[in-house]
């Protein structure tokens, strides 16, 4: 790679920096809190206007009841002391996460017998209807929530199987949905410290402006010790929206995200070694971390055609450069390598959605046309020493992806008990992949020839009664190949590899004091894509995945309320070339995962916590000879809110996080014939204070 490529864009987290972005976070809060005291006399005499600011698939809202979708609003975000958007997976029923405890490297998300959401393409994500998942990083679909701010969050919705038409490509799983915060007059401050240096400052602040304007504007700032030597992190993110009323019929919005972080890394340890030191690091590992800076500049459009009808437009561009060092072993030895990821996106689309009668009954619907282009120059080396290169790349390109999308989405309630759902997703595939300088990889970079997916879905809910509504669905997903499979001509024929779920459902409730959903599901694959040599792949495979999920609410007493989240699965393969793999269970999935969340509130202004978390055991290699072991852990927390004349809307929050100490592996993965660990956290405390204005 040439020196230009070498010393781009990937400058450390340093002071200047970080005062640059903490300064332009609270300037913006500033701003934003003297333009509303300014013009609220003037707000005041207008007449209320009808707000029209909406995300891509907001309208689809009520037809999500056919579908198994986690629904986790604001008063599920703001429960506790949150850093990370995926400490929210865990009230997912059947939701894990893999902690690979790499600074600055995203985890990997369990769903539905998937075992790569995030750190590859097996979930998709998106954040206020825009794509995060990134075409080529790690693994296509990688995808990091750290560049969200979890006080800027609205609302989240888990998707659960191939059932959304938001997205096409790493949908299989399901999608994660966030959505931010867009309207309304709030002043909110989140500010935690806890054991290992931890610090968290979150500020989030909306106003409503003269003429029917919107503000909203979001800030973090995180940093912490890590539990672990040379386990250090640093992560700075601004947002910030403003709404424009231009008149009746029209809003305009201009969004803006900014986020820079950098972090060390311990790696992982032997199985022997974490048995000796829980919290230590291998002494092979030197300089390994992340750095990571990411910006999007976004602007929307909402036109109300008639009370019923709106037509949004958008249009964005995204900027980012990731490096990691990453040492493990490789060929009887551990070796550091180093992969950079410097990536941009254009993206724009068109949404319309309304409301219309078919039969006298009401049909919610939507349609949408999309165009996404990106580019990302990827360079890969091996061998390094502390960060240092020692050889030549053995990749140095740019690949291409282009995505052209049609989908549309109708919910109708064809009676008074049934609703139905059919929806129907096009995408368009095409790209390109080039050297960029020297390499010693080998993999085949040529044009990608058009691929082209449909994915229909079907779903009907019945409410039987007041207490009981049943749901049925059927709903298809694909994969394409992956990496850079799809620029090898040799692999022009590879097909898609195609999946499909069907799903019944049921939600009771037999009083005020319980509330049940459950679900059972199977998704079939087929035309798994598989490596005969190098760089050569074809059609041969198929897997069944099956489970069962729960969703418990119970109020035993006007103090207690006890929350259950349970999934099991049972993912195999049922065709492959090697026939000893037959029955063979998929890898990195756990057998079942269950957390149990108790709250007390012995007084109205004290809520006591109690969270237990069982995961169970899962395969780490395809022949099911090697397995990770099962784990708990408990977590105990304190909430008190302080009285009025204190503070308004004020509480302190007490949490101990594994309050047992419990020595448990969040990952066991298997590397060159040894079986490695990423160390969980140990006991540590964590206080916060919550508050809004």
């Amino acid at each position: 790679m040439n020196q230009e490529r070498q010393t781009r864009g990937q400058p450390p987290l340093g002071v200047a920096a970080k005062r640059a972005v903490l300064s332009l976070a609270c300037t913006g809060l500033m701003v934003g809190q003297a333009l509303a005291q300014g013009e609220q006399e003037a707000a005041a005499a207008l007449p209320e206007v009808r707000v029209l600011a909406q995300v891509k698939g907001e309208a689809l809202d009520k037809a999500q009841r056919v579908f198994s979708v986690t629904e986790l609003g604001r008063d599920e975000l703001g429960e506790q002391p949150r850093a990370e958007v995926e400490s929210l997976w865990s009230k997912v029923p059947g939701m894990h996460v893999h902690h690979y405890q790499l600074s600055g490297v995203a985890n990997a998300l369990v769903l539905r017998g998937f075992g790569g959401g995030g750190h590859g393409g097996d979930v998709a994500a998106t954040l206020d209807g825009i794509a995060l998942n990134e075409a080529t990083s790690h693994a296509d679909g990688y995808f990091d929530l750290n560049v969200v701010v979890p006080l800027e969050l609205d609302k989240v919705n888990v998707y659960r199987g191939p059932v959304s038409v938001l997205q096409g490509n790493y949908n299989r799983a399901g999608l994660v949905e966030l959505r931010t915060r867009r309207s309304g007059n709030y002043t909110d401050l989140d500010v935690s410290a806890g054991s290992y240096g931890l610090w968290d400052t979150q500020a989030a602040l909306g106003r409503e402006l003269a003429g029917g304007d919107q503000l909203n504007l979001a800030a973090q700032h995180s940093r912490g010790d890590g539990t672990r030597p040379s386990a250090g992190f640093e992560r700075s993110t601004v947002s910030g929206t403003w709404k424009h009323h231009v008149h009746e019929k029209l809003d305009i919005s201009l969004s803006g995200r900014w986020h820079e972080a950098r972090g060390d890394s311990p790696s992982y340890l032997t199985e022997a070694q974490w048995r000796q030191d829980a919290q230590g690091k291998d002494s092979h590992v030197q300089g390994d971390g992340a750095h990571k800076h990411f910006g999007t500049l976004r602007l929307d459009a909402q036109y109300a055609l008639n009370a019923n009808t709106r037509l949004l437009g958008f249009v964005y561009g995204t900027q980012q450069d990731f490096v990691r060092w990453f040492t493990r072993p490789r060929s009887g030895s551990w070796m550091q390598r180093e992969e950079r990821y410097d990536r941009s996106v254009l993206g724009a689309g068109l949404n319309l959605n309304g409301k219309s009668q078919l039969a006298a009954r009401e049909l919610n619907w939507m349609l949408g046309l999309e165009q996404v282009r990106e580019s990302t120059d990827y360079g890969y080396w091996d061998g390094l020493i502390n960060r240092q290169r020692t050889a030549a790349a053995l990749d140095d390109r740019n690949t291409r992806l282009n995505n052209t999308a049609l989908y549309g989405q109708g919910s109708w309630q064809a009676t008074g008990w049934l609703q139905t759902s059919a929806a129907l997703r096009w995408d368009h595939f095409d790209g390109s992949c080039r050297l960029l300088g020297a390499e010693t990889g080998g993999d085949e970079c040529h044009r990608m020839p058009g691929r082209s997916q449909a994915s229909p879905k079907l779903g009907a809910l019945a409410q039987l009664n007041a207490q009981t509504a049943v749901r049925a669905s059927w709903s298809q997903g694909f994969a394409l190949p992956s990496d850079f499979a799809k620029y090898a001509l040799r692999n022009s024929e590879l097909r898609a590899n195609i999946f499909r779920q069907t799903e019944l459902g049921v939600q009771w409730k037999p009083s005020s004091q319980w509330l049940l959903d459950a679900s059972l599901y199977r998704i079939t694959s087929s035309q798994e894509i598989r490596n005969t040599a190098p760089g050569e792949y074809e059609n041969l495979g198929a897997t069944l995945r099956k489970g069962a999920e729960l969703q418990l609410h119970w109020l035993p007493g006007r103090a207690w309320h006890i929350e259950w989240a349970y999934g099991r699965n049972r993912s195999e393969v049922t065709q492959n070339a090697n026939a000893a793999l037959l029955g063979q269970r998929v890898v990195a999935v756990p057998e079942y995962a269950s957390t149990l969340h108790a709250r007390w509130m012995p007084r109205s202004d004290i809520t006591v916590h109690g969270v237990l978390r069982h995961v169970g055991r899962a395969p780490i290699n395809t022949s099911n000879t090697e397995w990770a072991g099962s784990y708990h852990w408990l977590d105990l927390g304190l909430q008190y809110r302080l009285p009025a004349s204190v503070a308004r809307n004020a509480s302190l929050n007490l949490w101990l996080r594994n309050a047992a100490d419990t020595r448990y592996a969040s990952t066991t993965t298997l590397i060159d014939g040894q079986r490695l660990v990423a160390p969980g956290a140990p006991r540590s405390l964590q206080l916060g204070l919550q508050f809004s204005l």
